[in-house]
């Protein structure tokens, strides 16, 4: 029996984690939860899966949520520390990330510095912290299970193998909900046809940055620290019928592919009951009538955002921490109509370039970094609603 800590329980990926709990009583248990606000929804989780301690982010709605649940024996803490208490419960075998933003990173931290497994759907800690993240992990002796589909196809295709025998990684994108427009099209597209993915069913933050294709960018640095193969040696093309979740080329010439139907339970499982498999409650891929599969390079001059990840990446240091927390700015504004879709590239071009790189091989850097790069987004998003 494994006993799971969730953070972000009440979103896309918590919920869904639930589902997988929910599918495995007798493998899987709940030690642990929290929200940033949702105690609605919160507290229906509790009262199914009785964890013992559960976090509210956002303190002022703590209260009620205590009202809510009232005589459950439920401890109920608050806050960053709330947080941080829940990624580091001693009953916990394993704590899932699902956090959105660098709200993730000390969280992450508490778990690892805890002894606790950690499994990732928060992959801005990797992308802002990645270096003390992967050193403290290894430091402490646990593993770090990515929970992102390609991430974790790739996780797949490299057990047993050795890693210098890897000479290249493909991450695939499905080309998100504004795939078939032109540069020009995507550049006013509103929230809600941004919002509207073809596969998967992800949280309001993640859809926007699939649809600007930042979302990969990101998800080549995470691959980056996961994996110890540089950015550079690491590729993203479109598969839009999102089957093929990764490429893993070996210096061989072989070529490893994983496939599956597009359900993120799959990884979330896989996180949580590896080394085994057990059954999962989903629907099986039919090769036969998914037909021809076709892969594609990104237009960057469709998806600017990709190309800035990459030159974040290369920029190295604090840089990939400073485009995370802008980004969390800039799709926060354009998601409250503050912003154009098209102002979302422009102002993360503008915070990079003006950001002056630290090295990020300490906790206190990095959180600085993210900190300026809200403040600086934040203050182009105001020249924008002001018309300058």
């Amino acid at each position: 029996m494994k006993r799971v800590s969730i953070l972000g329980s009440t979103g896309s990926v918590g919920r869904s984690c639930l589902e997988v709990v929910r599918a495995h009583p007798g493998a899987l248990r709940v030690a642990g939860l929290s929200t940033h606000r949702s105690i609605e929804v919160l507290a229906r989780q509790v009262k199914e899966f009785e964890p013992r301690v559960v976090a509210v982010a956002d303190e002022a709605v703590a209260p009620a949520l205590r009202e809510m649940i009232g005589g459950a024996g439920v401890e109920v803490a608050t806050g960053g520390p709330g947080l941080e208490e829940v990624a580091r419960l001693d009953e916990a075998d394993i704590v899932l990330n699902a956090l959105v933003g660098s709200a993730g990173i000390m969280p992450s931290l508490a778990a690892i510095r805890a002894g606790k497994h950690l499994a990732i759907a928060n992959k801005e800690c990797l992308v802002a912290a990645g270096e003390v993240i992967t050193r403290e992990a290894a430091a402490a002796g646990v593993n770090l299970i990515p929970v992102d589909s390609e991430h974790s196809a790739v996780f797949q295709c490299l057990k047993g193998e050795r890693r210098s025998d890897v000479d290249r990684i493909t991450l695939t994108a499905s080309g998100g909900p504004l795939k078939a427009m032109t540069a020009g099209e995507m550049a006013g597209v509103t929230a809600e046809e941004a919002l509207k993915h073809p596969t998967w069913s992800m949280g309001r933050k993640v859809t926007i940055d699939s649809a600007t294709l930042l979302n990969k960018g990101f998800e080549v640095m995470e691959a980056h620290w996961l994996f110890g193969i540089p950015t550079d040696r690491i590729e993203v093309l479109i598969e839009k019928k999102s089957v093929v979740h990764c490429l893993v080329e070996f210096v061989d010439g072989v070529v490893m592919a994983l496939l599956s139907v597009p359900d993120m339970k799959l990884a979330i499982q896989y996180a949580l009951t590896h080394p085994e498999r057990l059954p999962a409650p989903l629907p099986r891929l039919d090769p036969a009538a998914v037909g021809g599969i076709a892969f594609e390079k990104p237009d960057y001059d469709r998806f600017p955002c990709l190309e800035l990840a990459y030159h974040a990446a290369g920029l190295g240091g604090t840089a990939p921490a400073v485009l995370s927390s802008a980004d969390e700015v800039a799709v926060e504004s354009f998601l409250a109509g503050e912003i154009k879709f098209g102002d979302i590239y422009s102002i993360l071009k503008e915070v990079v370039a003006s950001h002056r790189v630290m090295a990020a091989d300490d906790i206190d850097p990095v959180m600085r970094a993210t900190a300026w790069a809200r403040d600086r987004a934040a203050g182009l998003v105001e020249e924008i609603r002001r018309g300058g």
